[in-house]
Parts: C-alpha cells; structure tokens; sequence
C-alpha cells in the first residue's frame, strides 16, 4: 500500500503558501493513490528539540547503557528516519525565512543524520534512497538569475547537501514574490507573484498521473 509523508514547516499558519502548495500536492497524490496512508509532521507547530550531546552520542552507546537523555534522543531519532522509511513519497513544505531554512527544518535534518539508522554505520552508504521527495518551496522575494538578490536563496541549494548522505534527492517547485500581495512595495510585481504561483500548482497538478 503506497504512502505519503507530508511534513510543513511554515509557522504562518493559513497564510503559509507553501503549507497551501503542500496541501494541493497531498490532495492530488491521494487522488490518484486510491487506499494509499498518509503520515503528517508539523514542524512549524510542533518542532522538534534541538541536538544536544545526548543526540550526537547515543549510537556510540549500547542500548543498555545509555542515559534516560540518550535513550530520548536515539527514540526520537528512529521516530523521525522510521517515518521516512515507511514512506514511498516525502512531501517536504520549505518557506525561506532569512534567506535560509526554518530553524525547525534544520533540526529535522539534524535527526535525519544518524549512522546505524539512515546510513550504514560502518560504509556510510545511504539507506533511504529510492523514495521521491518532492519539496514545495516559497519565498517572498525574487532570487532569479539578474535581480539583486540573485544567490541569496541559502534554502534550496542547502537542503539537497544536509539531506545527501542519506541517499534522498529533493526535487523542488518553487513560488516566489509571495509578499507582493501583502507589501505595496511590491504591488508592481504581483502579476509575476501570480504567474509564478500558477506555474508551481500546474507542475504539482502534472506529477502523478492517474
């Protein structure tokens, strides 16, 4: 039976266009996945706790040895690669805050990481490839080739690095200039806010097929 992790990040709530975009994709996947599951992650709501030495030392660490903290931090660990393991599809929503990732979608990455779990600890080889990652990505402003902030996207060129050694491939649709709607500074740009939110939903619409 297929399934679906979906996981947002956006602490905008009904305002998050990527949450918007997440939602359209999981409606059409469970479309034209008649029975398929869905598990669903909220890291903009509820995020995850930050790495603490606990994290980083509990696999080096029998299991009956480890503390009440490594034993926590190693359970939440096989929780969080657990999800992504029984998943056929990742539905990853990705805001760009600060030209970077949410600091909740970071800290998911962090858990991801973990040798013995989602990557061969003694070869490193990756352990969760061959699964489809699509992440729905926004962003307020215009970082194209030729506009002034041209490379400040740290978001999107970062996530394929922190998730690489465990063999997922993002594939990215992305809108921008969400803020035009919202920022008369902006008002001029709207009709390209517009077009470029057209085009991400029509890629999302074309993914799976029935």
């Amino acid at each position: 039976m297929p399934h679906l992790l979906h996981i947002d990040a956006s602490i905008q709530g009904e305002r998050s266009v990527s949450r918007k975009l997440t939602a359209r994709a999981a409606a059409k996947w469970q479309d034209t996945h008649p029975g398929g599951t869905v598990t669903y992650r909220d890291l903009g709501a509820h995020p995850l706790p930050h790495l603490i030495p606990a994290s980083v030392h509990a696999g080096a660490v029998p299991a009956a040895d480890r503390t009440p903290e490594q034993a926590a931090a190693w359970a939440l660990s096989e929780e969080i690669i657990g999800e992504v393991k029984a998943a056929d599809t990742v539905l990853f929503g990705l805001p760009l805050y600060n030209f970077g990732v949410p600091s909740g979608v970071k800290t998911w990455v962090d858990h991801l990481i973990v040798p013995g779990l989602s990557l061969d600890a003694e070869t490193m080889a990756p352990l969760l490839g061959g699964r489809e990652m699509i992440v729905l990505a926004s962003r307020g402003g215009g970082y194209g080739a030729g506009t002034p902030r041209e490379g400040w996207d740290h978001a999107e060129p970062w996530l394929p690095h922190g998730v690489s050694m465990t063999g997922l491939e993002p594939r990215f649709i992305t809108a921008e200039l969400t803020l035009a709607g919202s920022n008369p500074a902006m008002a001029e740009l709207l009709p390209l806010a517009e077009a470029s939110l057209a085009a991400a939903e029509a890629e999302i619409d074309e993914i799976w097929k029935p």
